[in-house]
């Protein structure tokens, strides 16, 4: 007995569908996280083509960046967001690895606006025991595994070659300050994330001194945490609009778009330099 049509066109669609996404499936995704729109517009802008997906009211952009499939998400400011935006993004998307990237404020006193640091390190600068000796750093159990985070979250280790090997190649953007136009550095450091601006040398100084860290923001460890927790390989790029002194608010809105540009301009030759990788692999 013949079969309705619209059945075997039914079929025929699924089937269509189902062999889609199995090759979506078998080519790695890489997704690229910020906080605020001018830290992810970069990457969205030089998609030829554009899928917009929506899950649980989070708008994700889908797309090829230098012959990379990536997936780019606005995560809104503060662990919490970035922590729930991340959590959305590794169940729906099994991306091959995530990159953080953005503004932060400065600790390290030898860098400036401009400055970008790749994290081998992360660390939430607020979570532990405070003891009237000051903050005892301690890592929180993962509700995945049991077991206790690390204080410091690690940057995965081909992502960070990867970083090293791009710092060679990428052109930041000059810095225009008040005293004169400057090339900015990239670095390699420890970056502090908690629920502060920070904007008070004195709290600059604390958190350079406890943990060594040479930038602070809102989101980063959080995002590695979650990754940390789920196995999947994470690194954040920061590159400093401000120097979190009593100036950081200001300074933040004049090198917001400068420093933005200057993380995605490395990210996007990190992108590049995995996506030659996987080419040539056997």
């Amino acid at each position: 007995m013949r079969k309705p049509v619209f059945l075997v066109s039914a079929c025929v669609l699924l089937l269509a569908g189902a062999a889609a996404r199995a090759g979506e499936a078998q080519e790695p995704v890489t997704a690229i996280l910020g906080a605020i729109g001018p830290e992810v517009h970069p990457f969205t802008e030089q998609f030829s083509e554009v899928d917009l997906r929506k899950i649980e009211g989070l708008e994700f952009a889908v797309g090829r960046l230098k012959g990379r499939r990536v997936v780019v998400g606005l995560t809104g400011v503060g662990a919490v967001n970035a922590a729930a935006a991340a959590t959305l993004l590794i169940e729906h998307f099994h991306p091959a690895a995530v990159i953080f990237t953005g503004i932060a404020g400065g600790l390290n006193p030898d860098l400036k606006p401009g400055d970008v640091v790749i994290a081998e390190k992360t660390v939430h600068h607020d979570l532990g025991t405070l003891t009237p000796k000051g903050l005892e750093y301690r890592g929180v159990r993962s509700l995945l595994t049991g077991d206790r985070n690390p204080v410091f979250f690690p940057a995965d280790p081909e992502l960070l070659k990867a970083a090293l090997a791009a710092k060679e190649r990428v052109k930041l953007h000059p810095i225009h300050a008040i005293e004169g136009e400057r090339t900015p550095r990239i670095v390699t450091g420890i970056v502090a994330t908690g629920g502060l601006f920070v904007a008070q040398p004195a709290k600059r100084e604390e958190l350079r001194k406890a943990l060594r860290a040479d930038a602070v923001e809102m989101e980063g460890a959080a995002v590695a945490q979650i990754c940390w927790q789920s196995r999947v390989p994470c690194l954040v790029i920061r590159c400093l609009s401000d120097q979190a002194d009593g100036q950081a608010r200001e300074d933040a809105l004049v090198f917001r778009e400068a420093a933005s540009a200057n993380a995605a301009a490395l990210v996007t030759e990190i992108v590049e330099r995995l996506a030659a990788a996987h080419k040539a692999a056997p």
